[in-house]
C-alpha cells in the first residue's frame, strides 16, 4: 500500500514571520519616537527585536518603508490585513441613516486613530526635511488620506444631506484639512486640548462646513 504524505501545513512558519515582523514594528515604533528617524538605526531596531538588521532589510527594504510599517499599524491600531475602510467601524458609519450622527461616529474613531499615529506621522513630516528617502513616504500618506477622505466624501455626498452645490472634491478637502495632523498637532499637542475636545472641534467643524448653510 502506497504511503499517502501530508500537506505541508505553513500556517505555524507564517504565525512566526507574523510575530517577528510585529516585533520589529514595535521595537521601531519605541525607538522612532524616542529617538527621532535619523538617530534610529537598523542595527538598533535588530538589537530591540531581536533579530538580525539583515532580515530586517529583506522584509522592509528601507528604514523609511519601516516608517511607513510603523505608521501603517498605529493608524490601524493592529496588524491585521483588512484596510480600515473595510472594518466594522467603517460599515457601522456606512450604515448610520443619520449623517450628523455618521460625522460624529467618524471623528470618535479618527480622535483614536490620531492618539496612536499623530508621533509618528510628525517624525514622518519633519524628517522629510533632512532625509530624503523620507519624503516619498510623507507624499504616500498625504496621497492615502485623501483617497480614504474622497472615498467618505463619496458616501456622504451620496446620501443628499450635504450642504447644496458641495461636490464631492470639495467635501474631500474638507475632511482631508479637518483630519490633517497639522490640527490636532496644534491643539493637542502645544496648546494641550483634551482628545475630547479636540473632537468635538473637529465635528462641529465638519457639520457647520458640509451641513450648515452659510450666512449671508
Amino acid at each position: 500500500m502506497a504511503e499517502v504524505k501530508r500537506q505541508y501545513d505553513a500556517s505555524g512558519r507564517r504565525e512566526q514571520a507574523r510575530q517577528r515582523r510585529r516585533t520589529v514594528v514595535a521595537a521601531a515604533r519605541e525607538l522612532f519616537e524616542s529617538d527621532g528617524f535619523q538617530a534610529t538605526t537598523i542595527a538598533a531596531v535588530a538589537r530591540r527585536a531581536g533579530v538580525s538588521a539583515e532580515s530586517i532589510y529583506k522584509g522592509f527594504g528601507t528604514k523609511a518603508a519601516l516608517a511607513k510599517a510603523v505608521f501603517d499599524q498605529v493608524i490601524a491600531g493592529d496588524d491585521e490585513p483588512v484596510p480600515v475602510a473595510q472594518r466594522a467601524e467603517a460599515e457601522t458609519i456606512q450604515a448610520e441613516p443619520d449623517v450628523r450622527r455618521k460625522l460624529r461616529l467618524y471623528v470618535d474613531g479618527m480622535v483614536e486613530r490620531a492618539e496612536r499615529s499623530a508621533r509618528v506621522q510628525i517624525m514622518i513630516r519633519d524628517g522629510r526635511h533632512s532625509d530624503e528617502t523620507l519624503r516619498e513616504t510623507w507624499q504616500t500618506l498625504l496621497d492615502e488620506r485623501l483617497t480614504g477622505m474622497t472615498l467618505f466624501a463619496r458616501h456622504l455626498v451620496a446620501t443628499g444631506d450635504l450642504r447644496s452645490g458641495l461636490e464631492v472634491e470639495e467635501v474631500a478637502d474638507v475632511l482631508w484639512t479637518y483630519i490633517a495632523v497639522e490640527l490636532y498637532e496644534l491643539l493637542v499637542v502645544i496648546r494641550r486640548w483634551s482628545p475630547r475636545q479636540y473632537g468635538e472641534f473637529v465635528t462641529a467643524g465638519l457639520i457647520g462646513s458640509l451641513l450648515s448653510e452659510p450666512s449671508v
